[in-house]
């Protein structure tokens, strides 16, 4: 295996996960200082999910013209300048357009960096190597925010780090091989039906993932607030989900190299199942702590193992096709989530987001019980 490409390829990624950590933050407290109201600065939030749904329909048309690692590169450096103009061009209506563009690169990046790396992993570490990219990039977007605090959000030096980082990342590329081989042709939401057709275990279950993610960021410090909790209480419950989800997709991943993967799904599925229906019981109790960092791994480990299965299944330009298809399920999760919750949490129950999480959880057991759940349907 070859190890400095993993490296390299995994550094890269996570350099766009530390520059939009540290340049997302920036963004909204900037509006906030302007004077834009919630709707705005939420608006101005969307257009990256927008870029997703926009960069998947072109990753494997870019790489297949140039090849996946200056694909990589040009898109590294495309996010690098869209963020350094957002400090040299202050402006509500260009910034849309710049996070839009944003959106659009770096999910190329996530596309082929994660391709790059399930073609490189031996079948026996697979799930320890994609697990540790789960991992780190979750840690890497944490720490933007940390970043961020150490840099202050009074100036601009947070866009010029962001940017510093990303001009830097594409050197790592320079050199490396065993990238997957793709042919040139744009991935469509017809393409995208027959993927969820085929795996519809898969599919639903990074759906969810997108979803849970999207909410717990920007829904879950309101639900806490809602409950009763202070703005530090609420904080730190939604760091502790995010620290669970991260910590543990290590042992997830041991997992699943020791045991069937199929069964260990379902057991994740299982699990988020029970903690959604738990939170609202033992939300005012001490032993909502340890279900919050269960409730966060065992929907990361949905996702970490959802791109083990792509990888351990699909090669070269069916990866790349896959991959695209999980920025597109990304993208509507993370839209159609907070959206379904909002509008639950305001007209049905107030506890509507680990409501949802659960109804989502429950159709997902219920499809792995099916016969044959995991292998692709017949075309």
């Amino acid at each position: 295996m070859r190890w400095g490409t993993y490296f390299a390829v995994l550094a890269s990624v996570l350099s766009v996960g530390l520059a939009l950590g540290v340049s997302m933050p920036l963004v909204s407290l900037r509006l906030e200082s302007w004077g834009y109201g919630a709707f705005a600065i939420g608006v101005m939030a969307a257009m990256p999910a927008i870029g997703v749904l926009l960069g998947a329909s072109l990753a494997s048309r870019l790489a297949g013209w140039v090849g996946v690692p200056t694909a990589m590169r040009l898109c590294l450096w495309g996010g690098a300048l869209s963020i350094g103009l957002l400090a040299v061009l202050p402006g509500y209506p260009l910034w849309l357009f710049l996070r839009l563009l944003i959106g659009m690169c770096l999910t190329v990046v996530f596309i082929l960096g994660e391709s790059w790396i399930n073609q490189l992993v031996v079948e026996r570490w697979r799930g320890r190597l994609v697990a540790l990219y789960g991992s780190s990039y979750a840690l890497s977007q944490l720490a933007g925010p940390l970043v961020l605090g150490f840099l202050g959000s009074e100036d601009d030096f947070g866009f010029w780090a962001a940017t510093g980082l990303l001009i830097c990342a594409p050197l790592l590329l320079f050199g490396r091989s065993g990238a997957p081989i793709t042919e040139a042709c744009s991935v469509t939401f017809g393409d995208l039906v027959d993927f969820c057709r085929r795996l519809p275990v898969i599919a639903w279950a990074i759906a969810l993932f997108a979803a849970f993610e999207a909410m717990i960021l920007t829904l879950l410090p309101v639900y806490s607030l809602q409950q009763g909790f202070s703005t530090e209480v609420a904080l730190f419950m939604v760091s502790t989900v995010v620290v669970g989800d991260a910590v543990l997709q290590l042992p997830i991943g041991v997992l699943a190299d020791r045991m069937s993967r199929r069964t260990l799904f379902s057991g994740c599925a299982l699990t988020l199942l029970c903690s959604s229906l738990a939170i609202p019981l033992l939300l005012h109790t001490p032993a909502i702590w340890p279900l919050w960092v269960l409730f966060g791994a065992s929907a990361g480990g949905l996702f970490t193992l959802s791109l083990v299965l792509i990888g351990e299944r699909y090669r070269d330009d069916a990866l790349v096709r896959a991959n695209a298809h999980v920025a597109q399920l990304w993208g509507i999760g993370c839209l159609l989530g907070p959206l379904l919750a909002g509008a639950g949490g305001q007209w049905i129950s107030g506890h509507a987001l680990p409501l949802l999480m659960a109804a989502g959880a429950f159709g997902l057991v219920l499809l792995t019980r099916q016969r044959d759940a995991f292998e692709p349907a017949a075309t």
